[in-house]
């Protein structure tokens, strides 16, 4: 897709630094005021500091990692990511084993905000 190709290197760089625990990689790459779900405790969060004390809180009682597996740019600008989620406990039994959606805005080359959503039942392609 034309155009594609900054936002889907952009994310894939995201979801790397977010499976390394890299929270300074990965908040570079948003705007100083990114919206944020808290998709494990419920709610949402505001700008890189509240991010930064969501990740480290998650961090200490689940062990999360989601791999992208499929990238749709939606005729809004948004990008819809599928992932795979494994999310374990701390000993490292597995609590979820699943695909969702994010759905991304991104404004001047920066994430501004994610959704955790639905994904479509046609499924999407890279």
């Amino acid at each position: 897709m034309p155009g594609s190709a900054p936002e889907i290197e952009l994310l894939r760089t995201a979801y790397a630094a977010f499976n390394a625990r890299d929270i300074d990689a990965a908040l570079a790459l948003m705007t100083p005021d990114v919206y944020w779900p808290r998709a494990f405790k419920g709610g949402f969060v505001r700008g890189s500091e509240e991010v930064r004390a969501y990740w480290t809180e998650q961090w200490r009682e689940i062990d999360g990692q989601v791999e992208p597996v499929a990238f749709h740019l939606e005729k809004d600008g948004q990008v819809l990511v599928e992932v795979h989620q494994v999310v374990r406990d701390l000993a490292g039994a597995v609590l979820a084993d699943e695909h969702v959606g994010h759905r991304f805005t991104i404004e001047h080359g920066l994430i501004q905000a994610m959704e955790v959503c639905l994904l479509p039942s046609s499924g999407l392609t890279a």
